[in-house]
């Protein structure tokens, strides 16, 4: 398949995911409703009571593929995602269903890993499904409370290439500002909005291409800040020869109750961390240690990303993976102005940054 002319071809594919009652069938009933001449399949993990407005549904709903009255497609997921997947890939190459898109809305208490990786595990749906994005909507009322009590909530926060925050004129801007400190720290990558899902703006959550290697790797600012909050001089030694010598045991000596400040408050199962190096990965080297971590730890990894400064290439490698699925490609060429720059940032659960770190180090020129 020339994955560049078939780019185009294939199905995008957003994951809407979210706390029970944060609004995302509110978002879902909007985006059916508005999006006027677009024809969108949505998959249902269930149907709740809380399933799409019955005003759209026209036949009874025994049936697992139904057809909406505004041309849109609803399905349960009664069987297995990649079943309803194929059923709604032949169905539409056979010219009996007509959508342009699919979104699949999961049930409040889902984990969204295994959702992301039906993308990739079959090569039918990988060749005609794009994953265009993992949306997850928080709760700004019950969001702490939640993240407190639920590990999936935060596998979901972790996942997540756009945050939605609803509710958020329930509480006062400092409980929203805390709660979304600790969003940034379970999820740094992610970009988080306030929204109130009258008016959302729905183009933002379509065609994101979370999952493509070339989108940028933003990383919040906040997060970086709180990093090492304590040392200017810490910063410079690291970014100098991109390896931490002294600097590195004392760091994680205290990194957690003290860079991760907001990890001390609320003990997450999911975090994330970022590793930064101005020398060159010898390729073998990275290759068998990034390998072997994935081995070990990828169930607990949730989402990784990078931009990698690699020897004897003289273009930045992007590279990116969910638990124990990983890509990687050229990307552009280094600027002459440019100093060429290793970027990595890694969202798991309980991820021993100490081994990640020193393995990394171990693996550059």
């Amino acid at each position: 398949m020339n994955a560049a002319t078939d780019l185009k071809n294939m199905v995008p594919v957003t994951i809407l995911t979210g706390f029970l009652g944060a609004g995302k069938t509110t978002l879902l009933k909007r985006i059916l409703t508005e999006f006027h001449g677009k024809r969108i399949a949505v998959i249902e993990n269930e149907f709740g009571p809380e399933s799409i407005d019955n005003d759209l549904l026209v036949q009874d709903s025994q049936e697992e593929i139904i057809e909406l009255s505004n041309g849109c497609v609803c399905c349960t997921v009664r069987g297995d995602l990649m079943r309803t997947l194929s059923e709604l890939r032949l169905k539409r190459i056979a010219g009996e269903l007509n959508f342009e898109r699919v979104i699949i809305e999961t049930t409040g208490m889902a984990n969204p890993g295994p959702v992301c990786q039906t993308f990739f595990m079959d090569d039918d749906i990988a060749e005609y499904y794009r994953l265009d994005a993992v949306i997850t909507v928080v709760d700004a009322k019950h969001g702490m409370e939640t993240l407190d009590n639920q590990e999936e909530a935060q596998k979901q926060v972790g996942f997540a290439d756009r945050i939605l925050v609803s509710k958020k004129d329930l509480v006062t801007e400092e409980e929203f500002q805390s709660l979304r400190s600790r969003l940034v720290h379970i999820n740094p990558r992610a970009s988080i909005t306030a929204v109130h899902f009258g008016d959302a703006d729905l183009k933002s959550l379509l065609d994101i291409s979370g999952f493509n290697l070339n989108t940028i790797l933003d990383i919040d600012p906040e997060f970086l800040a709180d990093e090492h909050p304590d040392a200017a001089h810490d910063h410079h030694h690291h970014d100098h020869d991109g390896e931490c010598t002294d600097h590195c045991g004392h760091d994680h000596h205290h990194g957690h109750d003290h860079g991760h400040h907001h990890h001390a408050h609320h003990n997450d199962e999911i975090g994330a961390f970022v590793f930064r190096a101005n020398r060159p990965f010898d390729p073998e080297r990275l290759e068998e240690f990034l390998g072997g971590i994935v081995q070990v730890y990828g169930p607990d990894l949730l989402r990784y990303k990078g931009i990698l400064y690699m020897k004897g290439i003289n273009r930045r490698m992007l590279f990116q993976g969910v638990h124990m699925l990983m890509g990687a490609e050229p990307g552009k060429p280094w600027l002459s102005g440019e100093k060429p720059n290793t970027k990595m940032v890694f969202i798991g659960r309980k991820l021993p940054q100490e081994i990640f770190t020193r393995g990394l180090e171990q693996c550059l020129v």
